[in-house]
């Protein structure tokens, strides 16, 4: 596939995959905590933190393998954490979906909940006689 300005933009200067654009980081970044008052002002760039957290979570490698391009692993996983810790990840699930569900003309909650009862039977004997030694 040759290089075009559209994939080259969707790969970003990290050619590492899809990076948040300016719209997309101004809409997370809203649900960051501010920083912490007192000490050294902190020079890490949340956006390639969370550019880092995202490349993990897509690719699923390990946080000691977070290509160089990124913040080091250890301030990555840190911000992870506190973030998770701060309940970041879950405020921001919930208020994108309901965005998304506004946006489709539908409740921000839903008010209906469907459970699937069906199950599969796994043995015809239950409890303790299930799991009982065999007599010799």
């Amino acid at each position: 596939m040759p290089w075009t300005e559209v994939s080259r933009s969707k790969v970003g200067d990290l050619g590492l995959g899809a990076r948040l654009n300016d719209a997309q980081y101004a809409l997370f970044a809203q649900f960051l905590p501010p920083p912490k008052t007192g000490g050294r002002p902190a020079k890490t760039d949340l956006r390639r933190v969370l550019d880092g957290v995202l490349y993990v979570l897509r690719t699923g490698c390990q946080w000691r393998l977070l290509p160089t391009e990124f913040p080091p692993w250890q301030t990555t996983y840190g911000y992870f954490r506190s973030w998770s810790k701060a309940g970041v990840w879950q405020t921001a699930l919930t208020e994108l979906r309901e965005q998304a569900r506004r946006a489709g003309g539908r409740e921000a909650t839903p008010s209906v909940a469907i459970i699937d009862s069906q199950s599969v039977k796994t043995t015809e004997k239950g409890g303790p006689a299930a799991t009982m030694r065999a007599r010799r």
